[in-house]
């Protein structure tokens, strides 16, 4: 598109997560107006920590951020998956990007942080939880709970696993549990019993169970991570200290004394979730990105560098692209092919040979879905 017609462009980000935040920095950059609405009263992520990509970093480089994300992680070289007792399995270094060859582990409300920080003064707006959107071809009408209404020739809906944009407009699937609880945390590199002496992600696995100890060391912290298998499909289920010391019989005492010193209070506990992909991401005034156009297990550590590719490729689109209408089309194309594989990646975890042999008998049917 001209650069007149970009700099005209009136956009509105439904949610202010990973998706959002990096959508609305990289259309900002185009010259666009670009609006944020956010239904929390303030900008807040729980749980623990993730790993950035050295090809989303590439593009936080591109938007001129790559400082005020990275001063804010530990750069790792490698990640190492083991068993409950600390065999090696396999260690691999992180698929380089040009000259990144590094993934950077931050902590999620760093990462937030940082995202927020870098977008102008009065673009995201909260308390702005979205109830309608009327997708009127050219442009888009969007109410919200507070009273407020909003138009826009471009709408991204940024909203989540449980996108209102999506549930309206594109699909009226319900998410789809997996099974599994995940239990995330931050503690003490201090409490770690000695487990976190570099900046490598490492995974141990068996029994149904797999922890993640992800260093935040320039924190001086580490994100433990437990992902079980569980029958309970609600959405925050109730979980105890038993319970999670049950999950971790037979793993490496390290990790059970861990677990057994955690602060239940401090743990965010959720049932896993994703969606089945979703046939249509967009129409001529309204795209899907992040979580709402394609959830993801949390498998493959993809979730968050997807959102964020998302908002790179939508800005390259509407870039490159005569109209929002083919942008959006040419945006569909680059990355719903990326993001299908992904998520059945993710929702596979593993061969089934390896499900068999790591996991033996352990997965468990089904219930109390909502």
């Amino acid at each position: 598109m001209q650069l007149s017609d970009l700099q005209n462009l009136k956009i509105a980000v439904i949610g202010a997560g990973y998706g959002g935040a990096a959508a609305a920095k990289a259309l900002s950059l185009l010259g666009a107006r670009v609006d944020v609405y956010e239904q929390a009263s303030r900008i807040r992520e729980v749980g623990a920590g993730i790993g950035l990509r050295p090809a989303t970093m590439n593009r936080f480089g591109e938007w001129g951020v790559f400082d005020a994300i990275a001063e804010v992680t530990s750069p790792s070289d490698y990640f190492e998956i083991l068993t409950a007792t600390g065999d090696p399995i396999m260690k691999e270094a992180w698929p380089a990007a040009g000259e990144q060859t590094h993934t950077h582990l931050i902590h999620r409300g760093d990462f937030i942080d940082a995202l927020m920080g870098v977008l102008p003064e009065g673009m995201v707006h909260l308390g702005h939880k979205l109830e309608t959107i009327e997708d009127r071809g050219d442009c888009a009408a969007l109410t919200f709970a507070n009273g407020a209404t909003a138009e826009a020739d471009l709408v991204v809906g940024a909203d989540g696993i449980r996108s209102v944009v999506r549930h309206q407009l594109f699909s009226q699937k319900a998410p789809v549990f997996a099974g599994e609880h995940a239990y995330r945390t931050v503690i003490s590199v201090d409490d770690a019993h000695g487990m976190v002496v570099d900046d490598n992600l490492r995974m141990y696995i068996g029994r149904g169970t797999k922890i993640y100890l992800l260093p935040l060391r320039h924190r001086g912290q580490v994100s433990f991570d437990i992902t079980a298998l569980h029958p309970d499909g609600t959405w925050a289920p109730e979980v105890t200290k038993e319970d999670l010391l049950r999950t971790v019989e037979g793993f490496d005492e390290r990790l059970v004394n861990i677990t057994r010193d955690l602060d239940m209070d401090t743990v965010n506990i959720r049932a896993v979730y994703d969606i089945d992909p979703v046939g249509t991401w967009h129409s001529d005034s309204v795209v899907l990105v992040g979580d709402a156009a394609h959830s993801m297990l949390h498998h493959q550590g993809q979730g968050a560098n997807s959102a964020i590719e998302d908002g790179g490729a939508l800005a390259d689109a509407l870039r490159e692209a005569g109209s929002v209408k083919e942008a959006l089309a040419l945006y569909q194309a680059t990355r719903k092919p990326v993001t299908d594989e992904l998520q059945r990646i993710s929702r596979q975890g593993w061969t089934e040979d390896e499900i068999d042999e790591v996991f033996p008998g352990q997965r468990p049917a089904t219930a109390g879905q909502e």
